[in-house]
């Protein structure tokens, strides 16, 4: 595997809150985090892609909806998610 893919296995693995879990809301926020950050370095590189930095902008309104979600139902569970993912808020 390649230094920029992203190893999905490994962070529903960290982030799944029972066996079996790939689609819960804290694993689907920290995978829109980890392609969030390898974007954002794709698109330090390449300043002028427009179209990926589209992708970024909706990336980043999918997750703040999840992380809103998130507050909204457990505000305990919402914290320490913020601290596992280094997200200032």
């Amino acid at each position: 595997m390649s230094e920029t893919s992203i190893d999905k296995d490994q962070i529903i693995t960290d982030f799944k809150t029972h066996e079996g879990d790939t689609g819960s809301s804290e694993v689907q926020i920290a995978l829109l985090t980890a392609r969030i950050s390898h974007l954002t370095d794709h698109l330090r590189t390449h300043r002028k892609d427009f179209h990926s930095r589209r992708g970024l902008l909706r990336m980043t309104a999918r997750r703040r909806k999840l992380l809103d979600y998130v507050k909204r139902h457990d505000l305990d569970k919402y914290n320490e998610l913020l601290k596992r993912l280094g997200i200032r808020r």
